[in-house]
């Protein structure tokens, strides 16, 4: 049975051994000049501290010098300028400079406002790292040097005997422990906190750091995975007025096209007539252009709307009728045969749904007037809202057949049945394109229905 993490492992984890992440400043040049008015201000203070000291006599050795606590205070601040370029170093630096001013002026380095530089690099040193096994071994080093200092103080300094006198006679024994024993675990419980304080802070600034930026990390993400689909939206909207641009100019070209044939038919014949003929021919002309200004208008600005400001209306699976009489008008006997399982069932189709199918039949007319000998057709929507195997909420169908051959050379370029299984694609439908076996051409195309339509 293994065991868990060793103590060693723990430390590295807590210490953020395992990340690659490393915490460097926004702005190294603000950061300097940041730096550079902290260690001023602990300079200051540091100095100030230094001539209170001196004012109340408190300097020992040192009382008679001004000059040499002063450059003390000055070398344990000074490197504060660079605490965040060379955390580490800085940490260690002064932590050496308070066990080695310790030693030769002890008022100095116990000073309230050197003990906060020191409290302050440590904790600089933690927070900062940006090697964090490194880290480690510095504040170990660095609790290691200071209670082994304090050890040594207790052991064969003087410390102890000067605390448990007062006036030249021992302490008496009054509370729970020994004035010996209380001095030294007073001491050290100080220290503990002191270290302790400056290492975990440190370590919580660091991991808050870390969190910060991984937050950051993933809005940037967010962001541009939000941008990316938003340009792949407009593709995809282009594309879509690109395919309806296509289904306008083939429907109302093959329109003129017929018209423009029974003119020239009629107009050695019967005059008026080739003027009502022509006269088709300019409407559907007229009609041909206004969508596709629209259709253009909108690919420029992305919005599918009227000079006016009213947005064109798409064409629906109801109105698919109405553009089997236009065909029809043109010259070609169309049939249409509606078949819904309830009344309404074909208005109720979602415009997306509808304007598929609708320009499903579109473009097979189309393909009729333009590539086949067939003078005739039939288009068939069926609409059925109960449930069938690959249809759970039924389905809108449309199936345009006729009976002609196709004409030689007249093959067209495919985008128009490409168009057809594109959107058949998108709504997940089936579809059946080609020749029938008793001759003609079949284009069969169902889709299904959303849930709410069921």
């Amino acid at each position: 049975m293994s065991g868990g993490p060793t103590l060693i492992a723990r430390v590295e984890t807590w210490a953020g051994v395992d990340t690659d992440w490393e915490r460097r400043p926004d702005d190294p040049a603000r950061t300097r000049r940041v730096d550079t008015w902290v260690a001023l201000a602990f300079l200051v203070s540091g100095s100030l501290g230094v001539e209170l000291l001196r004012s109340i006599d408190a300097l020992g050795g040192q009382q008679d010098s001004w000059l040499w606590p002063h450059v003390a205070v000055l070398v344990g601040t000074v490197p504060l300028v660079w605490r965040r370029r060379w955390p580490l170093l800085v940490a260690a630096g002064l932590s050496l400079h308070l066990f080695a001013f310790g030693l030769i002026m002890p008022a100095v380095a116990v000073s309230v406002p050197m003990q906060v530089v020191y409290f302050f690099a440590l904790f600089t040193g933690v927070a900062w790292a940006r090697d964090r096994r490194a880290m480690i071994g510095v504040v170990i080093g660095v609790v290691l040097l200071m209670f082994g200092w304090l050890t040594w103080q207790f052991a064969v300094g003087s410390g102890v005997e000067e605390a448990m006198s007062r006036s030249d006679q021992p302490l008496t024994h009054q509370g729970l422990f020994s004035p010996a024993g209380a001095f030294v675990i007073y001491t050290l419980l100080i220290n503990v906190f002191y270290f302790g304080g400056a290492i975990i802070g440190g370590q919580a600034a660091w991991r808050s750091a870390l969190q910060r930026d991984r937050l950051a990390e993933q809005a940037r993400t967010i962001d541009a995975q939000a941008t990316s689909l938003q340009r792949q939206a407009v593709v995809e909207e282009r594309l879509r007025i690109a395919r309806e641009l296509h289904d306008v100019v083939a429907h109302h070209v093959s329109v003129i096209g017929i018209q423009a044939a029974a003119a020239r038919r009629v107009l050695r014949r019967d005059t008026e007539a080739a003027e009502t003929a022509l006269r088709s021919v300019e409407t559907s002309s007229r009609e041909a252009v206004t969508q596709m200004r629209e259709l253009l208008g909108t690919l420029r600005s992305g919005e599918d709307d009227r000079p006016d400001g009213t947005r064109s209306p798409e064409p629906r699976l109801a109105d698919v009728p109405a553009l089997v009489e236009e065909v029809t008008a043109a010259g070609v006997h169309v049939d249409c045969q509606v078949v819904e399982d309830a009344p309404g069932a074909v208005a109720a189709v979602p415009d997306p749904v509808g304007l598929s199918l609708y320009r499903t039949v579109q473009e097979a007319l189309s393909n009729i007037r333009r590539h086949s000998s067939a003078s005739a057709a039939t288009v068939f929507v069926r609409v059925d809202r109960r449930p069938e195997p690959g249809f759970a909420h039924g389905y809108a169908e449309v199936e345009v057949l006729d009976d002609g051959r196709p004409r030689s050379g007249t093959s067209g370029t495919g985008l128009g049945l490409l168009g057809v299984r594109e959107r058949l694609a998108a709504h997940g439908g089936v579809s059946e394109i080609g020749p029938r076996v008793t001759g003609g051409y079949r284009v069969r195309v169902r889709m299904p229905l959303p849930e709410e339509a069921s």
